[in-house]
């Protein structure tokens, strides 16, 4: 892969909030460090949410105060909340005022130890159908199928992430270039904004002008970005997030239907960390 490269790094410093798009991150054995270092529980059917259950997560805004240190308690965090207003993690009020942005109950938490299991337990969902459960979460039709849930670790049926982290199910998710220009073709009615997919690397695969979704191609396969060595483990099905209004983007359900249709329900692909490191924009990636 001659030429290809990072364009872009980013960090969610909460679950589900806009993210912070960096020059350069340093990447730990638990993803990027200071990635979903804070979540949102649902004080009412209990479990950390995100913005499956709680779209409103995705109008508020998260940024760090300070640097995140790896294998360390996540530092505080300011939050806009999209009305101009901002509250800070730490602050007396911060549950009342988040609960009110999102007129839903509820409060916020740092990362907890992985043995604070009923911390990381799945919340009552809004249905006793599990078919309609799942359908209302990944966004899908009543004549489209599933995603293939095989992909995730068995704990995730239990917990809302794997205890100890706020991600969906791995701790990386990479995307290219090509893959977003390949839905901007597919959708001419949507706006392809890498915002939408929430991924930690961009990559530029340069010399793949020919195939449209190329991290696919990279399954089971490491791959290094500059000095950081990364396992490919899952493709990422894509959930109704990607629909979701937030910021300047509107909705766009129809957006959901493309993704279904032409890209086998995914865009990008899930890693673990092999080889820890320090990546910045236009380190060099490639297969090994």
């Amino acid at each position: 892969m001659a030429g290809a490269n990072v364009t872009e790094v980013w960090r969610y410093p909460a679950k589900s909030m806009q993210g912070e798009s960096l020059p350069g991150a340093t990447i730990a054995t638990n993803g990027v460090a200071g990635d979903r270092g804070w979540a949102v529980r649902d004080e009412k059917r209990g479990g950390i949410r995100g913005a499956k259950k709680i779209g409103g997560l995705m109008n508020l805004a998260a940024r760090y105060r300070s640097e995140p240190l790896v294998d360390a308690p996540p530092p505080p965090i300011e939050i806009d909340l999209g009305d101009g207003q901002t509250v800070s993690s730490d602050g007396p009020d911060v549950n009342a005022r988040l609960s009110g942005a999102l007129d839903h109950p509820v409060t916020l938490w740092p990362l907890l130890p992985p043995d604070a299991l009923d911390h990381y337990r799945r919340g009552a969902g809004d249905t006793d159908d599990l078919d309609a459960e799942l359908r209302s979460i990944f966004g899908r039709e009543p004549d489209e199928p599933l995603p293939d849930l095989s992909v995730f670790p068995a704990e995730i049926f239990e917990f809302e992430s794997p205890p100890g982290t706020y991600f969906d199910a791995f701790p990386i998710l990479l995307i290219t270039r090509q893959s977003l220009a390949s839905l901007a073709a597919l959708a001419p009615d949507s706006r392809i904004d890498v915002r939408r997919f929430r991924p930690n690397i961009v990559i530029d695969t340069a010399d793949d002008g020919d195939t449209p979704w190329p991290e696919l191609s990279w399954m089971g396969r490491t791959v290094r970005v500059g000095p950081v060595e990364l396992d490919v483990v899952a493709p990422c099905p894509r959930c109704v997030m990607i629909t979701r209004a937030f910021a300047d983007l509107p909705q766009d359900r129809g957006l959901m239907r493309t993704v279904v249709r032409d890209a086998d329900q995914v865009l990008g692909v899930y890693a673990t960390v092999r080889t820890p490191g320090n990546i910045q924009t236009g380190d060099a990636f490639t297969l090994s």
